[in-house]
């Protein structure tokens, strides 16, 4: 029998919920022999983070590829302003526009490991 999985709570910050839904869904099924992850929710706009983490207390959150780096850092610096330990983890921008959906979901994959295991 397998040993027990620690469950970590994802938060994504995504302007198109489906499309964070769908992703996330995929990396989840693609890596579920290794780690539980449950995706507790998605938020639309930076001003909207640090209720959502308040509310959510997600273990890990991901910022999507439409955001700029300054975003992305901005959204980051909101989140551990409220949970500090936080682990957090962005999409490139761009990289969904210009790979496509299958490109985002091998770069989560490939560098979820160093995250969830750091």
């Amino acid at each position: 029998m397998a040993a027990q999985q620690t469950e970590y709570r994802l938060l994504t910050v995504n302007t198109v919920p489906e499309r964070a839904k769908r992703l996330i869904g995929r990396v989840i099924a693609d890596v579920q022999d290794r780690y539980a992850i449950v995706h507790v929710g998605n938020v639309e706009r930076i001003e909207d983070v640090k209720d959502a983490v308040e509310r959510e207390r997600p273990d890990v959150l991901f910022t999507a590829s439409m955001w700029t780096p300054e975003q992305a850092k901005e959204i980051v610096n909101i989140a551990q302003g409220v949970l500090p330990n936080l682990k957090t983890f962005s999409v490139p921008q761009g990289l969904q526009a210009n790979e496509g959906p299958d490109a985002v979901v091998a770069y989560i994959k490939e560098n979820l490991p160093h995250l969830l295991d750091s």
